[in-house]
């Protein structure tokens, strides 16, 4: 598929419409790309140091091996994504709205998904460190394979969320957490964290 994509030189402008780009081994320090749209575009190997991409729009793309460092994701628009060994640092993605996005082998440290809307997302093989997840309407998302550590689910809305086969490491939200499905293994690490929050003493 790459090899039908225009190579892509130079910065990003705000407001421009990306079509059947490839961003390869590119870096954007700082970049303002507010209000675009990537249709059909791949980025492998790209680095996003800051900038701002404030309610940009991803259709269709693929990202590899992308780097997110402190970039404002707030707003954007998901749609038919595939990101692969990406990694989200400090990445502000808060009131963004995902639909039929796949994030396989990426890490992500301290990332804001708060008031966000994810619908038919997977997250397989992951790590989300400090990633936050408040408020967020989450429907048909899976998180396979994945570690969660420091997770905050407070006030989350859930549908259909399959946590089967993750690493769960919760720190705020438990009761948020109905409409979600887990194993008897996780149940059983988790009981004393629920029994906690909800005020229960247990002793023999």
């Amino acid at each position: 598929m790459a090899g039908e994509l225009t190579p892509h030189e130079g910065d990003l402008a705000p407001g421009e419409e990306y079509d059947g780009y490839l961003f390869a081994d590119a870096t954007f320090a700082d970049a303002d790309a507010g209000n675009c749209h990537f249709l059909d575009c791949e980025f492998a190997g790209a680095s996003f140091d800051g900038g701002r991409l404030r309610k940009a729009r991803f259709t269709d793309t693929r990202l590899r091996e992308v780097r997110f460092v402190a970039t404002e994701l707030a707003e954007t628009g998901w749609l038919d994504v595939t990101l692969a060994g990406c990694a989200m640092a400090g990445v502000q993605a808060f009131s963004a709205s995902m639909r039929r996005v796949a994030f396989r082998d990426c890490k992500l440290d301290s990332v804001n998904f708060r008031s966000s809307t994810l619908t038919d997302v997977t997250f397989e093989n992951c790590l989300l460190r400090d990633t936050e997840f408040g408020g967020a309407t989450l429907q048909r998302v899976r998180f396979g394979g994945c570690t969660l550590t420091r997770a905050d689910f407070a006030k989350v809305s859930c549908t259909d969320v399959d946590l089967r086969g993750a690493s769960l490491g919760i720190t705020a939200g438990y009761e948020s957490l109905r409409g979600a499905t887990i194993d008897s293994g996780q149940l059983i690490a988790l009981a004393p964290l629920i029994a906690r929050h909800l005020g229960i003493t247990v002793t023999d």
